[in-house]
């Protein structure tokens, strides 16, 4: 076969998978995300500092003075010296952008950029909401593949005396 058959034919195709000819599975919707646990966390944070009213909300900065994470294929300590930037918006809900690095047990340094949404007053059945999407920037090698998956997570109050949250971490497949 020469190139121009070889390109025809996979045109030919690729149009016939995209239009869903000759199979009857192009009918169902393609199944939804499974989560899969990563880790859980505890950040240590110092208490939150107020920057002031803006048109936007109240904005405040809440130093990350450190933590520890564990899962199935990684484990290690949140590095010092990182922030959570948070905005209290008028409906009561507080906007997260949580910027830090992760050290694994190992030594190598892991990127996190953590967008999180929390409902601050409850709702009708007593229940907070309280999400976050974590994006990671990990050198290539054994951790490369936390640049390869969208995450989300949940967000809770830590316990005991140094104010701190609890995260739970999963890799959507």
């Amino acid at each position: 076969m020469d190139r121009r058959g070889l390109l025809g034919g996979l045109a030919a195709g690729g149009a016939a998978l995209a239009s869903g000819a000759g199979t009857a599975a192009a009918a169902e919707p393609p199944a939804g995300p499974r989560p899969v646990l990563v880790y859980t966390a505890v950040a240590l944070l110092e208490e939150r500092v107020s920057h002031g009213k803006t048109p936007y909300g109240e904005r405040f900065r809440i130093p990350i003075i450190g933590g520890t994470f564990e899962g199935p294929e990684i484990r290690g300590r949140i590095v010092p010296g990182g922030a959570d930037w948070q905005l209290l918006r008028a409906d009561g809900y507080l906007e997260l952008l949580a910027d830090y690095f992760m050290e694994t047990d190992d030594k190598v340094q892991i990127k996190v950029f953590n967008r999180g949404l929390i409902q601050t007053v409850p709702g009708p059945d007593g229940q907070r909401y309280a999400m976050t999407t974590p994006r990671f920037e990990a050198p290539l090698g054994k951790y490369g593949w936390l640049n390869q998956f969208i995450f989300a997570g949940t967000v809770a109050p830590g316990e005991g005396k140094v104010p701190s949250v609890r995260l739970s971490i999963y890799k959507l497949v």
